[in-house]
């Protein structure tokens, strides 16, 4: 059915009936039935009027008018709205959209607004139209609740992520039978912590917006400040790290040296902002310490919205990476069973946003080498030197299996390419003693490696896209503690023999590779490096139209 049938609507008679006019949802008499009268108007004309209708604010914009027309036709075109405490409720739902990061505005609220406070002064059409602007409100705010008013496929060409399902019909229906619609609205808004962490921060730093005047800006050109050296920016940074709470004395502008004092709080902010905690003032610091209590504000509403896009349900038992922050956490039941620093992918090759399941962890592991790293790294290497597979302790197999030596290969033929280049176990392995897997379209999964020093590092974007884990045998130990046969002494006879050995998981764990740069921690907002330079353009796209 086309748009034109919905709006047989438009000639519906009394949908609403109020003596005077009043606040919207707050009219006290007695509700009558709509009633279906003769076509006033032509399909044409209805269509017309209803694509685009002038209104004091703008154009009223319908965002979902094909499930409008089977929400109405199920219903034989009799009202939805005719009990003023579901439209009050859906009222109030939309006016705090903004404590979820959204904005009222995207729901009609300043149409609503004028409608609802006036029913008794407009005309039947008009009812008829208020009628399907709440609908089509209702719609679209319980979308952008459970999965996001912007969609993340049509973002990245690389999100494994399935997008939240909810059914908008159904969702309406049992809103209007429980007569509570705010319910039915709760029941799609995001449950996780860290959603919950945000809204807090939201708040606050809606706050300190309020509060900030000239922000100090301090010149990026120059080159990176150490200690005991001098810089005629030294008072211009102690001058912003006193508006944002880091440095309380006072300040002398002839004063030009980095002493010891201004260094503690300096790293007390690269600590709190996901900075690399040297104390040295670099470019990233002094770009970090010029971003306004806005730009922070916009960084929270973009995180809030990734966290629309994430599961609902991440499962009772999980592991959960944050990309961003550089961490892993193995969470039971609500509770954070372990932490662990981790490594990602560089920006060039980025760890990808999916989610996927725990199958087998593997013991001394060998590594077939990914086909982006083979055509770009090794075969490059092996053209130059083809010792450097024998270095790297590589075995190279071709199509048929059949192992090959490298100095017999013809590194300049295409069919080198189609090879498998596989790294034995060993010290030198890049994925060290073990390696847990989740089968996955894009050949990621969590492991060892010999380089254990860069754990200590704040800024952990080293890998090729795998996400390389600090005590990692602690983190399998933990998904094989309900196999009482893989104890302690059975897992170190295991690596003592060098052999590999794959081990099946018994448990549900999921894994979530996700990515936020904000959450709120102990009552204490903290803010991650956009490594990946995502929050603006996201903010962009919020922000569009």
């Amino acid at each position: 059915m086309k748009l034109s049938h919905l709006l047989i609507l438009l000639n519906l008679l009394l949908l609403f009936s109020c003596k005077e006019d009043r606040e919207p949802g707050i009219e006290t008499s007695k509700e009558e039935e709509a009633v279906v009268v003769e076509k006033l108007a032509s399909a044409d004309l209805i269509a017309e009027r209803f694509s685009s209708l002038p209104i004091a604010a703008g154009t009223i914009k319908l965002q979902y008018k094909d499930l409008l027309d089977s929400i109405y036709s199920k219903r034989n075109y009799k009202p939805i709205w005719t009990d003023r405490t579901l439209r009050e409720d859906l009222y109030r739902g939309i006016e705090r959209a903004t404590e979820e990061g959204l904005e009222p505005e995207d729901y009609h609220l300043d149409y609503l607004n004028k409608s609802l406070a006036n029913l008794s002064g407009i005309d039947d059409k008009e009812r008829s139209l208020t009628e399907i602007v709440l609908t089509d409100a209702f719609l679209k705010l319980t979308s952008d609740y459970n999965s996001g008013k912007l969609n993340p496929k049509e973002i990245y060409d690389i999100w494994g992520v399935e997008n939240n399902k909810v059914d908008l019909q159904g969702l309406l229906k049992y809103g209007v039978d429980q007569n509570n619609i705010l319910a039915a609205i709760d029941s799609v808004i995001p449950k996780h912590e860290v959603y919950k962490g945000l809204k807090r921060s939201l708040k606050k730093y809606r706050e300190l917006v309020k509060t900030e005047e000239n922000p100090v800006f301090i010149s990026e050109e120059g080159a990176s400040i150490k200690l005991n050296e001098k810089d005629n920016r030294i008072p211009d940074i102690k001058k912003r790290l006193k508006q944002l709470g880091y440095w309380e004395r006072e300040i002398d502008d002839s004063l030009i040296t980095y002493n010891d004092s201004l260094q503690n709080a300096v790293k007390k902010f690269q600590e709190k902002y996901g900075i690399e905690t040297d104390g040295v003032i670099g470019a990233g610091t002094i770009k970090t310490l010029n971003k306004t209590y806005q730009d922070r504000l916009e960084q929270i509403l973009v995180n809030l919205e990734r966290w629309r896009w994430y599961p609902k349900d991440l499962g009772d038992q999980y592991i959960i990476v944050n990309i961003a922050n550089y961490r892993l956490h193995l969470v039971k039941n609500g509770d954070t069973l372990a932490t662990h620093r981790t490594m990602v992918g560089t920006e060039a090759r980025k760890t990808p946003v999916f989610s996927d399941r725990v199958e087998h962890i593997v013991y001394n592991p060998t590594w077939t080498i990914p086909p982006t790293i083979k055509t770009k790294d090794v075969i490059p290497a092996a053209t130059k030197d083809p010792d450097y597979i024998l270095r790297k302790n590589f075995s190279i197999f071709n199509r048929s299996g059949q192992k090959m030596s490298p100095h017999e290969i013809d590194w300049s033929s295409s069919k080198v390419k189609a090879y498998t280049f596989r790294q034995e176990a060993g010290l030198t392995n890049p994925l060290g003693l073990v390696k847990i897997i989740y089968p996955n379209e894009y050949m990621i999964y969590l492991h060892d490696t010999p380089s254990k020093s860069l754990f200590n590092k704040n800024l952990r974007a080293q890998s090729s896209g795998c996400v390389r884990v600090q005590d990692v045998l602690e983190l399998a130990k933990m998904l094989l503690s309900d196999q009482p046969k893989y104890d302690d002494k059975k897992i170190e006879e295991i690596l003592n023999s060098g052999k590999t050995t794959t081990i099946k998981i018994t448990q549900q764990v999921n894994v979530h590779h996700l990515y936020w740069t904000v959450w709120n921690e102990n009552g204490s907002t903290r803010f991650a490096e956009d490594v990946y330079k995502r929050d603006a353009a996201i903010y962009k796209l919020l922000t569009k139209n």
